[in-house]
């Protein structure tokens, strides 16, 4: 079956593959102590600046949960969108752990001042949970791709009422593509302080980064991943396939690749009787509404997601009988123009 639900349903890229061979020869110290995991770690520092610190774990939920919890009191609270992937797909992990999620509207799945400040009234009053961190997801769950200036302001916000900005990259490298932007460009020069940075989702088999730019924020990480059970005895299998995605630029090949299929499968689709593109597709996420039975009947050769089974939109227009569902399509590194030129056939022939 040809999957469009999800980045993570692709395989592994050849050259982390082979990265992960490599690092199969021999015995070397555990827990992160081995070669290629300080060559990672001084590649980070490369790529994002000297002060850079960064510590691998096995997913980014994982990644997520113990950064917002190391930095965060548990008196504390992290302000995040209302679609933010740390809110409605990771099960609780941060409040399982103590720290609170505060929520705020936003168009597209962004965050903006306006509705964080109003989520600050309370700061200063012991009656009341504290406010420390804004979180982004970039991109979002709704597809968008926050705009440089867009998360600078972000960053001005929070230096003006010392909070701190965290940035779930599990597909930054998506959104540093769609931008035209390098990583540290993308993350740490525009005012980002921590930031969890996946790779699974665009090549890589498993694992994740959690970076740190600000002197003394990883003060306490090392004791958080292991507590939270993240050190992992041969973490040097992470760390290696970080090795190629950034010094080779992987990252970024990889990135192209699903984007450049995402807007391949919309130019295909655009003007299709019978569909709706309901949310901006840029970067590898395309999100329509369609007709359940089109629905239905894709379904049985293809899998994605429905995203919403009955939208307001189509309420709000009236169009109850065609029975609307909202479906999201992602593109990955490893899908084909074959793939998708099938695949919007088949869109079509379902509409007909």
């Amino acid at each position: 079956m040809i999957s469009f639900a999800s980045d993570n349903n692709g395989g592994v890229h050849p050259a982390v593959m082979r990265a992960l061979l490599e690092a199969n020869q021999g015995q070397c110290p555990a827990y992160g102590a081995d070669a290629l995991s300080a060559e990672a770690e001084a590649l980070f520092r490369e790529v994002f600046g000297p002060e850079t610190r960064a510590y691998f774990v096995f997913s980014g939920t994982a990644a997520n949960a113990l950064i917002l919890e190391a930095l965060l009191k548990p008196y504390e609270a992290v302000i995040c969108a209302e679609s933010a992937h740390i809110h409605t797909d990771e099960c609780g992990a941060l409040e399982a752990r103590g720290r609170k999620l505060l929520t705020a509207p936003g168009r597209d799945g962004k965050l903006n001042p306006e509705a964080c400040l109003a989520l600050l009234a309370g700061l200063g009053d012991a009656h009341h949970i504290q406010p420390r961190m804004l979180s982004l997801t970039q991109p979002t769950e709704l597809g968008a791709v926050y705009a440089p200036e867009e998360i600078r302001a972000l960053a001005d916000f929070c230096r003006a009422r010392n909070l701190l900005l965290h940035m779930d990259g599990a597909r930054l490298s998506n959104a540093a593509a769609a931008l035209g932007l390098g990583l540290r460009e993308a993350g740490l020069d525009l005012g980002v302080d921590a930031l969890s940075l996946g790779g699974a989702k665009n090549g890589l088999m498993y694992g994740e980064a959690a970076l740190f730019f600000r002197p003394g924020l990883a003060e306490d990480f090392a004791f958080y991943r292991k507590r939270g059970m993240q050190l992992g005895a041969k973490l040097r299998y992470v760390a290696a396939q970080f090795i190629p995605y950034l010094r080779a630029g992987l990252w970024l090949e990889c990135a192209r690749q699903a984007n450049a299929m995402t807007r391949l499968l919309a130019d295909l689709l655009q003007d299709t009787p019978g569909l709706q593109f309901s949310r901006p597709a840029q970067a590898n996420a395309l999100f329509a509404r369609l007709p359940r039975k089109a629905v239905e009947k894709l379904r049985e050769n293809y899998a994605f997601y429905i995203w919403d089974e009955n939208p307001a939109e189509c309420r709000e227009l009236g169009c109850q009988e065609l029975r609307c569902q909202e479906v999201r399509w992602m593109t990955g590194f490893d899908t084909t123009p074959g793939m998708v030129r099938e695949f919007a056939g088949a869109v079509q022939a379902a509409l007909r």
